[in-house]
């Protein structure tokens, strides 16, 4: 009987691994010379977590995995977290006491049913947390931060596209929509149903041609906003607090040299983003999202505070990292041979290898097999002097050396380790 991954799974292959580090490498370097701080909340959560606060659209809620946490008496229901952020900020509920700045991170995964089984169900996310700061400096310091971190991963002609939260609301709010009617067609929007613009246009075609600079809106300047802002100021005043906030956004891109495209419509995220909402695609992969989401902690019991996040997504980016990248990263591979397999030359066969570790290299000792391609230098260990002996697969030059701090000065190093 053929033995079969579950549908909707992967297995992340050697290879794919050595990417997964690279990214998850170069994410916490930045995170942690930015000032965030690692955190790992559980993979199970209770659902109603996600469900009493409203802050997962229907669509996102109809895709969880979830089952009855079973005492033998009675039981709550749980879920495989199906976001990242909302257990971030519940434990930070749970343990931040004072309410000042905290600034987190974390590489998770994220679990989310598909029907088809075409697409991942269990899916890979580097992200980063800012609680605690509102101003327009802490949305664009995450934004540069996801920028400079693709850009360290070797994706060139990253597009930022940027929406905001506070405009698409006031925008549903001037059709006229009941708040049911607001949230479901938020959802549809938050769900990547562009087409329901095009629909209240339909439905009320004065006002829709009134809004219609902010309908399809595909600026790529803050003076855009600005039109917009005197368009708006003495008919739909109630605009302008969310074109404010998301001029000085732009402003301060534009100031440290960042390109960006606005689209209004571009709002895909989660139902609890307020404000900037940001997305980046490399190519027509996205590969990263997030926003402010400043109602989520008070909604969720905790003080009020603001918040704001993003996310790299794994999956794609394994796919996008060049071999060259990876190059770069990893350390020269030294194959060790023992010459005989007398217990003296075996021990120094395994003392040297320690010995190049611990400089720096990647030493393996052969096991009988051929060497692998990607070996650079291989190291012959004698029971006879001289005891070593170093061969460069590149040039196929040969050099012998009497001891390790020998080997060591042959291979690039100083020998005085």
């Amino acid at each position: 009987m053929r033995v079969e991954r579950c549908k909707g799974t992967r297995d992340l292959s050697p290879d794919e691994m050595t990417k997964f580090r690279l990214i998850e490498g170069v994410f916490s370097d930045c995170c942690l010379k930015g000032g965030y701080r690692e955190i790992r909340t559980p993979t199970l959560e209770y659902l109603h977590l996600f469900t009493s606060t409203g802050t997962l659209t229907p669509g996102t809620l109809g895709k969880v995995y979830s089952f009855l946490d079973w005492d033998g008496w009675s039981g709550e229901r749980v879920v495989l977290r199906p976001d990242a952020t909302i257990p971030v900020a519940r434990s930070y509920i749970d343990t931040v006491q004072n309410g000042g700045l905290t600034k987190l991170f974390y590489v998770t995964n994220i679990f989310i049913f598909e029907e088809t089984g075409k697409e991942t169900r269990e899916r890979w996310q580097c992200g980063a947390e800012l609680i605690g700061a509102g101003s327009t400096m802490a949305d664009v310091e995450l934004i540069t931060l996801a920028l400079d971190i693709l850009k360290k991963l070797g994706l060139k002609k990253v597009e930022l596209q940027l929406s905001h939260a506070g405009l698409i609301r006031a925008l549903l709010a001037e059709f006229g929509l009941t708040p049911q009617e607001q949230a479901s067609v938020f959802d549809q929007i938050l769900d990547g149903d562009e087409a329901v613009f095009t629909k209240l246009k339909a439905k009320t075609p004065e006002l829709g041609e009134t809004l219609a600079p902010l309908l399809d809106p595909k600026g790529q300047s803050a003076g855009f906003l600005r039109n917009l802002k005197a368009l708006f100021r003495r008919d739909l005043p109630e605009f302008e607090p969310a074109l404010d906030n998301f001029i000085d956004i732009v402003d301060l891109m534009e100031a440290l040299g960042y390109s960006y495209q606005i689209d209004i419509a571009s709002g895909r995220g989660f139902e609890y983003y307020t404000g900037v909402i940001f997305q980046l695609f490399a190519g027509k992969e996205r590969v990263a999202g997030g926003g402010r989401y400043d109602a989520l902690i008070p909604l969720m019991g905790g003080r009020e505070v603001p918040a704001s996040g993003f996310a790299l997504y794994l999956d794609p980016l394994i796919g996008l990292i060049k071999p060259e990248v990876i190059d770069g990263q990893l350390p020269e591979r030294i194959l060790i041979r023992v010459g005989d397999s007398t217990l003296e030359t075996v021990k120094e066969g395994f003392s040297i290898a320690t010995y190049l570790r611990d400089a720096g290299y990647a030493a393996e000792m052969n096991l009988g097999s051929q060497p692998p391609a990607d070996i650079r230098w291989i190291l012959d260990v004698k029971n006879e002097a001289p005891r070593f002996v170093v061969t460069d697969t590149a040039t196929k030059k040969e050099s012998q050396a009497r001891t390790a701090k020998e080997v060591l000065a042959l291979l690039g190093g100083n020998g005085d380790s």
